[in-house]
């Protein structure tokens, strides 16, 4: 691919910006728009077929009028359910988020790994189905967080939240004796995007020390992978921020560093 690409970035609110800052540190030759699903947010909060009905034409649309090169599926809950079908429906490549159960379960020492993500998919049989097939022999605990993506959300936002609220959502992670290192909780998968946004907080208020693990990075090897090579001499290409409701974010300055510095249209 000689042409600077245009990568599309979907997720159902600001958590994938996570996601998109990786992609962008790895493909800094591409054109970014940034698709927010505002409208129906949180994912979590519907069912599976309202999702599938909604995310797929909706990808459609969004198709037809960027003309992206590759779409980044930058939520765990979509990925789950909506990936298959949207492989199905349009040839273009698509990079789905699950939650990264075995790199954690490789790498936890005490085998007592804690997965983070949203009711809906921690309920998935798509989750589960990764522990079976990967857990290897490690205690997994699955933790539904009903509010910590809307918290995280608000922070973004500049609306200040309190450590009791995100403590709330973290606790049941931690697992175990916490005088005893072998015998407790040491990694924690982040099985939601927004969750990166509010890391810094819970690294001060978890209890212990643990892993934490962000698919982020992966994600960005994988589009670069499938881009190929950079094209030579590209400059900072251009960067677009699209909310489905329309609304009018004020977020510039927050929402620029995740974009590389690159200034929104």
């Amino acid at each position: 691919m000689t042409h600077s690409p245009t990568i599309l970035v979907f997720d159902s609110g600001l958590g994938g910006l996570t996601v998109l800052r990786e992609v962008v540190a790895a493909r800094p030759d591409a054109h970014y728009v940034y698709v927010a699903d505002d409208a129906f947010f949180p994912y979590g909060h519907h069912g599976e077929d309202e999702i599938i009905a909604r995310v797929v034409p909706l990808m459609g649309e969004l198709i037809g009028t960027h003309d992206p090169d590759l779409v980044v599926i930058a939520c765990n809950t979509a990925s789950t359910l909506v990936l298959s079908h949207l492989r199905a429906a349009y040839s273009l490549p698509f990079v789905g988020t699950v939650p990264a159960i075995k790199p954690a379960c490789a790498q936890s020492k005490s085998r007592r790994v804690s997965v983070l993500g949203t009711r809906g998919t921690v309920k998935r049989e798509y989750t589960r189905a990764l522990i079976r097939d990967f857990a290897q022999g490690c205690e997994v605990t699955l933790v539904g967080s009903p509010e910590l993506a809307s918290l995280a959300e608000r922070e973004l936002g500049g609306h200040p939240i309190s450590d009791g609220d995100i403590l709330a959502e973290l606790t049941p992670c931690f697992v175990g004796d916490p005088a005893d290192a072998d015998a407790r909780t040491d990694t924690v998968v982040l099985a939601c995007t927004h969750y990166p946004l509010l890391l810094d907080r819970m690294k001060k208020l978890a209890p212990w020390a643990v892993a934490w693990i962000d698919p982020a990075p992966a994600i960005a090897r994988r589009v670069s992978d499938l881009l190929g090579a950079q094209a030579a001499g590209t400059g900072q290409s251009r960067a677009e921020m699209i909310f489905t409701s329309n609304r009018t974010h004020g977020l510039e300055a927050t929402l620029a560093p995740f974009f590389g510095g690159r200034a929104l249209a």
